[in-house]
């Protein structure tokens, strides 16, 4: 594979591109709302969908065959989106944080190479000062599950990103010492760091390796939950040339799973202000300052399955995809996301502030009155999915989707979770979850022409599909570690750390070097130059939050169904003595285990 990542993708790291938040954002914004949000995860849904059959495939050979202008030599992939529409009735005031439980799984059955990139379902914020995503200031958090192909230590299990964007991708900070941005091709050169210090640690229980925060290996259906809350951690700053303000917002990203549950890492403000400081006009406008957009959109982004295409003696197109896999809540079904939740500032972030500010009792878990579910919308199947097998250059007028109501249908029973229940006349139930057919045939149908899914007998065996082997995608080089700066003016080292290195295996293959550092000298704070003052009174508040909150502070909405995914047990640590509060470890380096 060569061009096609560019054409598809405006950036190479984040889960859920910008062309598709504008998209679905303005789509979903003019949707009609008829249905009141609810926190009552029993109310019962406005519609119940009946069952759509799957094509005959009898019925499917008789049809007409829509002419594509491709030989049978390009490089075939499927690409597309699964949405799950929500209905928009939350309040404007929620506009201080967001949660939402998705399910973590293995995509492909087995790990497709490099050049593999794709997402699990995910959501993102918008700051409502930005009037939407316009044009060149476009800006969000919009990280979540997947593989991308600078992934170092990948395999069939999805990690996780923060993928917060500055201003029209000019950089963007993916986790604690992990980010780049237009300028650093190689994304991982210190001496462009862009927004590789956009992101501090703030847990002293969880490990941020590089290559992405590392799920339990094996994982399959888990829900994963996490969220993002505002908090006031640093003061507003004046910039003394331009006078332009960095507000207080720190959006701290909180995780909800069966090993930990807590904050773990917040953007620093800096990182989305630092476009006004060359431009005023911009002040005010970014995620420093700004509430966030209160609508929540929900998606999956799978930008490339490998994909094969052949043509028979008759002219019918096939196709094959590799096994492509979704879990298995139950007998039939797939619970991908549930409790997607929006905050007002009541929830956490005012709480906070009073108690960072005032002292006193630090805030409980957030009140229901300041916490709104969005509800899913019953809708038709084959609206959720733009799924289509495709080759580089094609004409968007040949663009054929994969005929996906004849794969599942969607279960809103309980109107706070989106479920997919799967034909298993033609998905396959397997013992660990459900496989998607394989082959398939471009066909005409009432609805246009689509890939019809066939079963492997119907394929003819002239095409050799039913032979066919996939190469891996891209070419496997030895990846080297990712390291961090050690000369003796770089803020990794001055004031440097307080402890001697720790090396960690993790489930991933790699291992990681960490050192323990007092919060505020961490690397992506003192790269700021933040005065004194600021970060005492920095330092004073997180030692509050590691008193109070520990390693089990539910910030977010707790799930009602499935069961919760579990972090890399390798990752979850315990500060040695002594530095229980007020300190972080910081990861230095990850490489291959020998």
């Amino acid at each position: 594979m060569a061009s096609w990542r560019g054409s598809y993708l405006p950036h190479m790291r984040l889960p859920l591109p910008r062309t598709l938040a504008v998209l679905i954002t303005a789509a979903m914004l003019t949707s009609a709302c008829s249905s009141p949000s609810t926190s009552d995860p029993s109310v019962e849904p406005a519609l119940q969908l009946e069952r759509l059959e799957p094509a005959d495939p009898d019925d499917v050979a008789d049809l007409p065959v829509t002419v594509l202008s491709a030989t049978d030599d390009e490089e075939w992939f499927t690409t597309g989106f699964l949405e799950f529409p929500v209905e928009w009735t939350e309040p404007d005031e929620m506009t201080a944080g967001f949660s939402v439980y998705v399910a973590a799984w293995p995509l492909q059955e087995t790990y497709p190479g490099p050049a593999y990139q794709t997402g699990l379902p995910s959501t993102w914020l918008v700051p409502s000062n930005l009037d939407g995503v316009p044009g060149d200031n476009y800006s969000t958090i919009e990280g979540g599950l997947g593989w991308w192909n600078d992934t170092r230590f990948p395999t069939e299990t999805p990690k996780f990103i923060m993928g917060g964007v500055a201003r029209d991708f000019s950089e963007w900070a993916n986790g604690p010492g992990a980010g780049a941005g237009t300028a650093d091709v190689d994304r991982r050169d210190w001496d462009v760091p862009q927004g590789k210090y956009g992101v501090a640690q703030l847990s002293p229980h969880v490990l941020w390796a590089p290559d992405g925060l590392n799920l339990e290996e094996g994982t399959n259906g888990e829900l994963f939950g996490y969220g993002y809350h505002p908090l006031p951690l640093l003061d507003a700053q004046v910039d003394d040339e331009t006078g332009v303000t960095t507000g207080d917002q720190s959006w701290t990203l909180f995780l909800h799973t069966e090993n930990f549950r807590g904050p773990v890492s917040f953007f620093v403000p800096n990182f989305f202000s630092k476009p006004a400081l060359t431009e005023p006009s911009l002040e005010g406008r970014f995620f420093d300052t700004s509430p966030m957009d209160s609508a929540r959109v929900a998606a999956m982004e799978t930008q490339v399955i490998p994909s094969a295409h052949a043509i028979d003696a008759a002219g019918n197109h096939w196709a094959r995809i590799t096994p492509t896999l979704f879990p298995a809540t139950d007998t039939d079904s797939s619970v991908l996301v549930h409790r997607l939740a929006a905050y007002a500032p009541a929830a956490v972030r005012d709480p906070v502030a009073a108690w960072l500010s005032d002292g006193g009792t630090p805030p409980a878990s957030p009140p229901a009155d300041a916490t709104r579910f969005s509800r899913f919308d019953a809708v038709d199947p084959a609206d959720t999915s733009t799924w289509t097998i495709i080759f580089e250059g094609i004409d968007e007028t040949e663009e054929y989707p994969i005929d996906w109501a004849a794969l599942a249908t969607v279960d809103t029973s309980d109107p706070l979770t989106f479920r997919y229940r799967w034909n298993t006349d033609v998905v396959e139930r397997r013992v660990d979850g459900f496989a998607l057919p394989e082959f398939y045939r471009l066909a005409d149908s009432p609805d246009g022409s689509r890939w019809h899914p066939v079963p492997a007998a119907d394929v003819p065996t002239e095409t050799g599909l039913l032979d066919h082997t996939f190469a891996e995608l891209g070419t496997r080089n030895e990846f080297g570690p990712f390291t961090t700066p050690t000369e003796p003016n770089s803020p990794w080292t001055t004031p440097g750390p307080v402890t001697e290195p720790t090396r960690v295996e993790l489930g991933d293959g790699s291992t990681i070097t960490y050192a323990w550092y007092r919060f505020v000298d961490q690397p992506a704070i003192r790269h700021w130059n933040f005065p004194e003052e600021h970060l005492d009174e920095l330092q004073r508040r997180v030692e509050a939050l590691h008193r109070e909150w520990g390693d089990d502070y539910a910030a977010l909405a707790a799930p009602s169904v499935g069961r919760l995914a579990r972090l890399d047990p390798a990752i979850v640590v315990e500060p040695p003595a002594g530095l229980e509060v007020g300190y972080v470890p910081i990861v230095t380096r990850q490489e291959r285990t020998e």
